[in-house]
């Protein structure tokens, strides 16, 4: 069953649609950066169940089941379509909700994401040390990997907040949604996406590296791709580039 994740909706309420789906260990404000960018569309940010202050599944989810709280979240506000834009985790949700529910989706835009992030055996111990520890025992290292050294030497406040924010994500929360990435396999999806497609990666990402949005692109018809000189969470870190690429994507320009 979908579950009613807690959303934020922000623009003219009759510009076109913009859903921003985040990544695993963050809620919904890791999209502020793109605030001020998007001010002309109608925004919908959300957090992924068991992050923020959505509710805490009880077991693990799939990737399947994240699509269905989004597709459920557009009934709920009456959204037909909507472009999506996602990151990491966020990514692999659009990805799914493009192939599966191709008549919601006008353009998509997965972004520092994969088809599919193995081994499952580095999910399965990581839903396993959460459990036991709480998100903390891995925000230092999860932080340490989306931002390069050099903008965590330039931004230390950005990077404190953002480690602050990972870490008091619910353990449980956390755990379900490893399982949903350690059981993905999106590669046969991809076939099946027929909305303008935009995939952006980081250059230096080590958790999705470049290759994997190469492969997602490759996968769909007339996709355009985009590196960007960043981690994992370059929104944030190249947060110019990233949303001039978006905006003339968003715009129609790929």
């Amino acid at each position: 069953m979908p579950i009613d994740v807690h959303h934020e909706v922000a623009g003219p309420a009759d510009a076109p649609v913009v859903v921003l789906s985040n990544s695993l260990g963050t809620p919904l404000a890791m999209w502020d950066s793109q605030r001020d960018t998007l001010s002309g569309y109608r925004v919908v940010r959300y957090d992924t169940r068991g992050h923020g202050r959505s509710p805490v599944p009880d077991g693990p989810s799939t990737i399947a089941d994240l699509g269905g709280d989004l597709v459920a979240l557009l009934d709920r506000l009456e959204i037909e379509r909507a472009s999506l834009v996602g990151i990491s985790l966020g990514g692999m949700v659009s990805l799914w909700v493009a192939a599966h529910h191709p008549d919601r989706v006008d353009r998509l835009a997965p972004c520092f994401t994969s088809a599919q992030l193995g081994p499952p055996e580095l999910w399965r111990e990581r839903s396993a040390l959460v459990r036991e520890k709480g998100v903390e025992a891995l925000a230092d290292t999860l932080v340490g990997r989306w931002f390069t050294p050099a903008f965590a030497a330039r931004e230390p406040a950005v990077v404190a907040g953002v480690r602050a924010i990972v870490a008091s994500t619910p353990a449980e929360g956390y755990a379900s949604c490893c399982h949903a990435i350690e059981i993905m396999d999106l590669r046969p999806d991809l076939q099946l996406i027929v909305a303008p497609t935009l995939v952006i990666a980081g250059a230096v990402d080590p958790s999705t590296p470049p290759e994997h949005g190469a492969l997602i692109a490759e996968g769909i018809y007339g996709a355009e791709f985009r590196v960007l000189d960043s981690a994992h969470l370059g929104n944030i870190e190249q947060r110019e580039e990233f949303d001039a690429a978006l905006l003339g994507h968003l715009e129609g320009g790929s």
